[in-house]
């Protein structure tokens, strides 16, 4: 009995080393990888987005995103007759974007949505979405009459293909807005 146990252990030991060389040839029987592109498809690209808008303002701003990622740019700039107060009773108040003084402001959101193809065409989804103040009107709310700001926006979404060598592509928007993007690797 006692010699059963060593030859148990020594054969248990011999099939351990048979296995674990089974697995060191299976490594390396692995073909080998081919680098065919030093950056991948999907990133990081740097993708500069830039709004001209007579009625929205003008921004401009550079974010690093890969595909399938989103990114939400989003700016307030003072209207050119300057920030229209507005009483906390005025309709949508709570979705207007407004100063640390309580007044409105424009603001400007466009959301990006690339998804990049194998050949480095940047397939996109733009959402804008814009606000600004355009005059006041009287407004009555709880037996007050209050002042509120006359409120324009637009909000659009748009869909396009673009190159990710630096080439940039503008897009006009229904209400005259142009967005002039352009994708860096």
């Amino acid at each position: 009995m006692l010699f059963c146990v060593p030859r148990r252990a020594a054969a248990f030991r011999g099939a351990a080393l048979t296995l674990a060389s089974a697995f060191a040839l299976v490594a390396h029987a692995a073909t080998p990888i081919t680098v065919t592109s030093k950056t991948a498809t999907d990133g990081p690209i740097r993708y500069t987005v830039k709004v001209v808008s007579k009625q929205f303002g003008n921004a401009q701003e550079t974010r690093t995103l890969r595909s399938g990622e989103t990114d939400d740019f989003t700016w307030r700039t003072t209207p050119p007759h300057g920030a229209v107060p507005t009483p906390d009773g005025c309709p949508d108040y709570a979705s207007l974007p407004l100063d640390t003084n309580g007044a409105m402001v424009r603001q400007t959101q466009v959301r990006l949505a690339p998804i990049v193809a194998s050949n480095g065409t940047a397939n996109v989804q733009l959402s804008f979405r814009a606000q600004a103040p355009r005059g006041t009107h009287a407004v009555t709310s709880g037996g007050k009459s209050l002042t509120c700001p006359d409120v324009v926006q637009h909000t659009q979404v748009i869909r396009f293909s673009m190159p990710t060598n630096g080439a940039a592509k503008t897009v006009k928007l229904a209400d005259g807005t142009q967005i002039t993007i352009s994708a860096v690797r």
